[in-house]
């Protein structure tokens, strides 16, 4: 009988896994293979090229300015064209010092009609601080604009937070 507690202690310490932090330089690149455009698909739409700016938030402010609250952010690129490909050039990710910390493409990459491509900064990962950014250069042939999102999310206890971001086109 008083082996019983002890065995439960086991079963529920054996099948819990270590948090281990992340560090800058284990951040995961996206595999976006399929997805990398060739350079001739590109050169048809390049003068129609544009760019957009998406606020995200790693970290926001929690009780005063000393004190912060991490997130985990997922990045978000969907193509809205049912009929036409979007193609994306650049995928930047600067910190609140307008620093860049990241480029997250090596080479163009492609998404199909309606396909959605998805990034996650793991909540982590604090190098972006409170103001980060990603500017996204882009191109397509027609249809509707892309859209471009963050999703920030975290919990704790049983407080949770979250709340979206969308792109917006500079130029």
């Amino acid at each position: 009988m008083k082996w019983i507690p002890l065995f439960f202690l086991l079963v529920i310490l054996s099948a819990c896994q270590p948090v281990l932090p992340e560090t800058a330089s284990d951040v995961k690149r996206p595999i976006w293979e399929e997805q990398t455009a060739a350079q001739q698909l590109l050169e048809p739409i390049k003068g129609e090229e544009k760019k957009s700016y998406l606020s995200v938030y790693p970290a926001v402010f929690s009780l005063h300015e000393g004190r912060q609250h991490q997130l985990t952010v997922t990045l978000s690129l969907r193509n809205r064209s049912p009929k036409d490909s979007l193609y994306i050039s650049q995928l930047h990710y600067y910190n609140g010092e307008g620093e860049l910390l990241r480029k997250y493409l090596e080479q163009p990459i492609f998404l199909r009609p309606l396909q959605t491509l998805s990034l996650v900064l793991n909540e982590k990962d604090k190098e972006g601080g409170t103001g980060a950014s990603f500017i996204i250069k882009w191109a397509q042939e027609a249809g509707p604009k892309p859209i471009f999102e963050a999703i920030m999310i975290s919990t704790s206890g049983q407080q949770g937070l979250s709340f979206r971001t969308q792109a917006e086109q500079i130029d």
